[in-house]
């Protein structure tokens, strides 16, 4: 491996092993025996060469932003670190086309896609230090997957090493194929189980000219998210809605240290609601639209945000949730999702959940695609508490948003931490064929193994 990837690019200290030990999930720490450093495509192949005939577990690790434990090294091994990578190979002006390798950071590859004009949308909270590759392994969203679509509505084509070391590209350059089985589609979304991306072709659109961004209180966290479903029934599709619960809101001003407004004590959630597009007038109205249906659930002044400025401060307080949230306590990140309509009752729910079982919880998300992060604290619980309660608590959740049409995994992955829910969302029929995948691509289950089934 040494003669692969030159002696610098392969680590084997404690500190090195260490950091590439853990991700953003809870407390957890797997070390490897060793990681890689490739530069390039034909490196990652040589190294699976290796690791495919020695049978040596390999874990595919990006930025390390991941909440479900996706990029833990569970048994050792290599981890092939996409650090390296991260040219973005060519953009393609005519044809709305970026290629890019998998360790450009997302929001690197945003902004200089916005110096030419065009527009990438999957934005997710860590998108200022996850790499694109970890935003196509785990299908990601963000705020703005209401309007635009998740990872996987942009991605037309993959370069990938299969496990032997074998290089394939899975689909063609094109905004329409109907070509045999879509295989960028199933390596969308297997988190480092089927293969290693090395190249990734993205679909791009102008980049929007204009935005509006308002702050909406409500005195009750039902009512936000039941004014939701009644803004698309209004004929407005923002291009980001996205629901903070009180302590969600007051925990990020604490961590950020400012607000762009005041936080008044009557007001128990809010709702972040953008509007993006070419024509201001066109804006506005969709505005004014949505005041009108947000007046009749229950909500306090609507704060307008109408300088740049403002706009980044309160897309900061929504982003740093999750930091705040990590800041004070180790936590479990359940990433639920259901039909858009239901989030109101979902929302009851995990409160309800967490008084039977005792455990805090603090709930944000993006609304608007009634994808809810529900934040279990871990706070002052005991081990049983915390291993045993709160997993029961966490499975009940579960049941209810299948019960009505969800699922338990809206843009995290399954990783480690949420393989053991699978049951409640597929049979041993569905949950079987997954396996026969997996063992199609991967036959000596050497891929990120004990991840996703």
């Amino acid at each position: 491996m040494r003669d692969i990837v030159s002696e610098s690019y392969l680590l084997t200290t404690e500190q090195a092993l260490r950091e590439h030990g853990h991700d953003e999930t809870e407390d957890l720490v797997f070390l490897p025996e060793a990681v890689a450093l490739p530069g390039s495509t034909a490196e990652v192949s040589a190294l699976m060469k290796i690791c495919y005939r020695e049978r040596i577990p390999v874990t595919v690790r990006g930025g390390g932003t991941g909440l479900a434990g996706g990029a833990l090294p569970i048994e050792g091994g290599l981890v092939i670190s996409m650090k390296r990578l991260d040219r973005i190979v060519h953009i393609d002006t005519r044809n709305f086309q970026v290629t890019t390798q998998p360790g450009v950071v997302t929001e690197t590859l945003q902004n200089t896609l916005k110096e030419k004009g065009l527009f990438y949308p999957p934005d997710p909270s860590s998108r200022g230090w996850s790499f694109i590759g970890g935003n196509v392994g785990t299908n990601a969203g963000g705020p703005k997957a209401v309007k635009y679509g998740v990872v996987k509505d942009h991605v037309l084509n993959l370069e990938v090493v299969l496990p032997n070391g074998e290089v394939i590209w899975t689909g063609s350059n094109t905004l329409k194929n109907s070509t045999g089985y879509n295989l960028t589609q199933l390596l969308v979304g297997s988190e480092g189980t089927l293969g290693i991306v090395t190249q990734i072709v993205l679909k791009l659109q102008p980049y929007p000219t204009q935005s509006l961004l308002m702050l909406v209180p409500f005195r009750s966290a039902e009512s936000a998210c039941a004014a939701v479903a009644a803004i698309f029934q209004s004929g407005v599709t923002p291009s980001g809605l996205e629901f903070m619960e009180r302590n969600a809101i007051d925990w990020a001003v604490r961590y950020v240290g400012e607000t762009p407004v005041p936080i008044r004590e009557e007001d128990a959630a809010h709702l972040l609601i953008e509007v993006d597009g070419f024509h201001m007038d066109s804006l506005i109205a969709d505005c004014e639209t949505i005041s009108r249906v947000l007046n009749e659930y229950d909500c306090g002044e609507i704060f307008f945000a109408d300088d740049d400025a403002t706009k980044t401060a309160l897309w900061k307080l929504r982003r740093n949730v999750a930091h705040a949230v990590k800041r004070n306590s180790v936590y479990k990140e359940e990433d639920t999702v259901v039909p858009r309509a239901e989030l109101p009752f979902l929302l009851q729910k995990v409160k309800e959940t967490g008084s039977k079982y005792g455990f805090e919880s603090v709930c944000y998300g993006h609304a608007g695609d009634g994808n809810l992060h529900v934040n279990i604290l871990r706070g002052n619980l005991s081990d049983d508490a915390w291993n045993i309660g709160v997993t029961k608590g966490v499975r009940e959740i579960f049941k209810y948003v299948k019960s009505v049409g969800g699922t338990i995994s809206g843009e995290h992955g399954i990783g480690l931490v949420q393989r053991p829910y699978l049951d409640i969302v597929f049979s041993k029929t569905e949950l079987k064929l997954m396996r026969q995948i997996k063992k199609v691509f991967d036959p000596k289950g050497i891929m990120n193994p004990g991840k996703v089934i």
